[in-house]
């Protein structure tokens, strides 16, 4: 089920790959406004499937020109869930959970968070792998970050 953008927003679909964790892994985003339609792809050697989640959204955000109404799709609980609801207490904690530990992915998540700040955002989870187009594309294109660092080119 394929919906338009609406309402001058911006739809972005991110996703994130990696073989072993950790290992090579990949980020994909598919950028849809209006008829206009942008993919974005990129990866690491050396990497972990929850970091190249994060780096999808970021990247996403970052491809934005001006202040933008965005709808976020992810297939990441992690990402969804931290953005909207953990990110709170881990700053008024300087940075630690609420066991008292360092968070992990950090510097992604305050990247994340300086990002978001720019844009009024409705993070939304997609179910991954269950036919929605968009996440589709999104993962394909996150495979194909991934493959640059695996070999398989």
């Amino acid at each position: 089920m394929s919906s338009k953008p609406i309402n001058n927003t911006v739809q972005i679909y991110t996703d994130g790959a990696c073989s072993g964790n950790p290992g090579p892994g990949g980020w994909g985003v598919l950028m849809l406004y209006g008829e206009n339609e942008k993919e974005l792809t990129g990866g690491e050697f050396e990497t972990t499937n929850n970091r190249m989640e994060l780096t999808a959204a970021i990247e996403g955000l970052r491809a934005l020109k001006r202040r933008c109404k965005v709808e976020l799709y992810t297939d990441s609980t992690y990402v969804k869930d931290g953005i909207t609801k953990w990110i709170i207490g881990w700053k008024a904690k300087g940075w630690k959970t609420a066991a008292k530990k360092p968070v992990k992915n950090e510097d992604l998540w305050r990247m994340l968070d300086d990002v978001s700040a720019n844009h009024d955002i409705d993070w939304k989870w997609v179910k991954g792998h269950a036919g929605n187009p968009e996440n589709e594309r999104a993962d394909a294109l996150a495979n194909q970050g991934m493959s640059l660092y695996k070999g398989d080119i």
